[in-house]
């Protein structure tokens, strides 16, 4: 990403609630044939130190990327948005993106068969937490464990990271205001999410804490 360091955050507990709020992510290899990318659902591993994610390919995926081979790069995406010209003072006229981003590097560890299956056991168990009457794989293991063999799972450590939280620490606190109120209302450009992550960096919006 570009290098600019008032967005830049080493907050681990910033990038964690990202990946906890953001589980769809891309991993990224730079393989002997290429570039690969891949999109997969993604857990943070709450008890590890550092930042620990977990996942699962499915096959073939894991001879595309030469899991284990080399460093790999995690992309998560939060909330992003476009930020109109309209919303800053007069005279400004230069409009942006706003985002919260993370990229993350880490060698994969590839998981054995026993341990891949407690992944997507976790994996099923975290999403189906919300539903009414969660579904899990316990209720056929037998079936769930043959369908798991068509995946591979892993582990990557997270050994170095550039995370961006772009949202217009650059501009005073009356067009901060502005745009948060915009990004809230229903207009064309609206991003609630977007504008709940600029609350937390600029809490003196007069909906901070809402």
């Amino acid at each position: 990403m570009r290098q600019t360091p008032h967005f830049i955050t080493n907050d681990e507990q910033v990038v964690k609630r990202l990946i906890r709020e953001n589980p769809w992510a891309t991993y990224v290899s730079n393989t002997a044939s290429g570039l690969v990318a891949s999109h997969y659902a993604t857990l943070l591993e709450e008890d590890a130190e550092g930042i620990s994610i977990v996942s699962h390919f499915g096959r073939p995926d894991e001879q595309l990327h030469e899991l284990g081979q080399h460093e790999m790069l995690v992309i998560v995406q939060g909330p992003h948005g476009y930020i109109s010209p309209g919303w800053y003072a007069e005279g400004d006229v230069i409009p942006t993106w706003n985002h919260v981003t993370a990229h993350l590097y880490g060698t994969p560890e590839v998981l054995g068969d026993d341990e891949n299956f407690e992944v997507l056991q976790r994996l099923v168990d975290h999403f189906e937490s919300r539903m009414p009457h969660p579904v899990s794989l316990d209720y056929d293991e037998q079936h769930a464990r043959r369908i798991a063999r068509g995946t591979v799972g892993l582990r990557i450590r997270v050994t170095r990271m550039d995370a961006r939280l772009k949202l217009s620490q650059n501009k005073p606190a009356e067009v901060r205001d502005t745009i948060i109120t915009a990004l809230a209302a229903d207009g064309p450009y609206a991003q609630p999410g977007l504008a709940d992550e600029m609350r937390r960096i600029h809490p003196s919006h007069p909906d901070a804490g809402s």
